[in-house]
């Protein structure tokens, strides 16, 4: 057989095998460099495809006995290379990772060849895996030296610090300068939560949070089709929307659901339209508020309005009446399972048998826990006013820290 005719064979095979080879390569770049604490899949969405069309290209390249020059490997591994460098993932993790996944082809591609191919394998298709290495260092290298000393890095940090400053209601016209921006007279104040708790410091919840960052200020700028302001430390945050474009309701309900699919957790957005400059400080608080309130009450991920819960919110404002409602089921405190029975109570109302099967006991246990929580808190749950009197009662309960746990920027 022809040189040329086994070179064809060879890839042709490879490439029959190709998803499978390419998810060995990600696997073992990833298990001998990246932290062991990071989320699983964090890297595969946006690497797997890479090295599956670039492999594939060069694979076909070879085949075709054309070179695949640089740029058609920048086109590939550039935008994975510039994510990884806004990440901030250690150059010399990359690097090392890009090897570990080399030597995995290499290996593979040997286990396809025939006897016969061992030389086309050592000789063309090595020379030209060796040079794609070289190219993707290279490319990598000078991608990580662009992001770092980049004009779009500044921006995008004095957008950051412009948000911060319109949030706490200090003087912005530098800084919108600094961040190449137009102030407006109003904005669309929008409050960022993820149900995820806080980990600790390290290399992997840095990688996490800095990809979080990135991941929502892309997500904004489609959203509103400019640079958007926004303060986000991967948890909580606040964005500035321009308020000339009213965005209708679907979209935000939609960008909830595109990053709680993306972060892998509920997200919950709050939206506070059209506040003037001046009032940005109390709207973002309020919004910050909502979203804590929507988090707290159980409400699936999603953006959420003031009249979307106007009256937990309002049950929730400091004042004496809070204080006297939340003492109403003061007794049950310190008895979980009375006020389980009583939240089961308040879902499903007189069908008692679906409540008490919800939380695991018996119908008559049940009838029992709502006579026991009559007497201790002096209100029948059986009763169509005193059972509203509870369920604001619960209500102030599970949110009594909402406030103080809020963070607006």
């Amino acid at each position: 057989m022809l040189v040329e005719d086994r070179t064809t064979h060879f890839t042709a095979r490879l490439l029959a095998r190709w998803p499978q080879i390419s998810e060995r390569m990600l696997a073992d770049g990833l298990g001998t460099a990246t932290p062991a604490d990071l989320p699983e899949g964090h890297f595969t969405a946006e690497v797997l495809p890479t090295i599956y069309a670039c492999g594939r290209a060069v694979l076909e390249s070879i085949a075709a006995e054309r070179p695949f020059t640089k740029a058609e490997v920048a086109a590939f591994v550039g935008p994975v290379a510039e994510r990884h460098a806004e990440d901030r993932l250690p150059l010399p993790m990359l690097i090392a990772a890009i090897h570990s996944s080399a030597q995995t082809m290499l290996l593979e591609s040997a286990a396809v060849a025939e006897p016969a191919e061992m030389g086309e394998l050592v000789g063309l298709v090595g020379t030209r895996l060796l040079e794609l290495l070289m190219h993707i260092n290279v490319i990598v290298v000078e991608t990580y030296a662009e992001v770092e000393q980049s004009i779009y890095h500044a921006e995008r940090e004095a957008r950051r610090e412009l948000c911060s400053a319109l949030v706490r209601g200090l003087p912005a016209e530098e800084l919108a300068a600094r961040a190449d921006t137009v102030l407006t007279d109003s904005y669309t104040v929008l409050a960022i939560a993820l149900d995820d708790p806080r980990r600790g410091a390290g290399t992997a919840t840095n990688l996490l949070t800095r990809r979080r960052i990135r991941v929502l200020q892309r997500a904004l700028d489609a959203l509103t089709n400019t640079t958007t302001a926004a303060t986000f430390d991967g948890t909580r945050g606040i964005a500035l929307l321009s308020a000339t474009e009213v965005l209708a309701p679907d979209r935000l309900d939609a960008l909830a659901a595109e990053l709680g699919e993306q972060f892998g957790v509920p997200v919950h957005l709050a939206e506070m339209p059209d506040v003037r400059r001046e009032a940005i400080p109390v709207a973002a608080t309020d919004a910050a508020e909502l979203t804590e309130l929507a988090r707290k009450l159980g409400r699936p991920g999603g953006c959420y309005r003031l009249d979307d819960l106007l009256l937990e919110y309002q049950l929730t404002r400091p004042g004496p009446a809070r204080e006297r409602l939340a003492q109403r089921i003061s007794p049950l405190l310190s008895s979980p399972h009375l006020l389980e029975a009583l939240d089961a109570h308040l879902r499903f109302g007189a069908d008692r048998k679906t409540a008490s099967k919800r939380i695991h006991v018996h119908p008559n246990t049940f009838t029992y826990r709502l006579r026991r929580i009559a007497e201790l808190t002096g209100l029948d749950p059986a009763n169509p006013s005193e059972s509203r009197m509870l369920a604001a009662a619960l209500m102030i309960e599970k949110t009594h820290y909402s406030t103080s746990s809020s963070n607006s920027g």
